[in-house]
């Protein structure tokens, strides 16, 4: 039914109070919805639900966060950071 295919992919939000800031969607709710976490203020344990068209998503994917969360094994925040980081400084300004 869901679309778990968004899992792990980098998003960018374009509305709230965390406008701008990186995530990673960690789960796929419904067409409308995912959850979202950054590893710092957003944790694993945690997510954000965020409406999908709040967010702006990027090229770059995950497949190793998706792995594990869809086969049911723990990614780590610090794993979730690392990610994010790397995306960050690969960004064209």
């Amino acid at each position: 039914m869901e679309d778990k295919g968004q899992i792990g992919t980098v998003v960018y939000s374009k509305a709230g109070r965390d406008k701008d800031k990186l995530f990673i969607v960690i789960d796929v709710l419904d067409e409308q919805y995912v959850y979202i976490a950054d590893g710092t203020l957003r944790l694993i344990e945690k997510p954000k639900k965020k409406k999908i068209r709040h967010l702006a998503f990027t090229n770059t994917k995950s497949d190793e966060v998706k792995n594990l969360l869809i086969s049911g094994e723990k990614v780590s925040n610090s794993m979730i950071r690392k990610i994010l980081q790397s995306h960050d400084v690969n960004k064209e300004v």
